[in-house]
């Protein structure tokens, strides 16, 4: 399945003024209540993005009984 982003114009992005990467700060695609999933075509790089969000995440129950 393909789409195409009304912003993009061969790898720029006409909404922002920068490089096209699909998923950074203010890119329309990060707006609504699902989450999207960006590949950088690198398993190693998915996996390495994918546990520094882990890692950024809190642990709320954690939190609670430590205090």
């Amino acid at each position: 399945m393909g789409w195409t982003c009304q912003h993009d114009f061969q790898g720029y992005c006409k909404l922002l003024n920068v490089n096209c990467s699909p998923g950074i700060k203010g890119c329309i695609l990060n707006k609504g209540k699902h989450e999207y999933v960006f590949s950088t075509g690198s398993y190693e790089e998915d996996k390495k993005r994918l546990e520094e969000k882990e890692k950024e995440s809190l642990d709320f129950a954690a939190l609670a009984r430590s205090n």
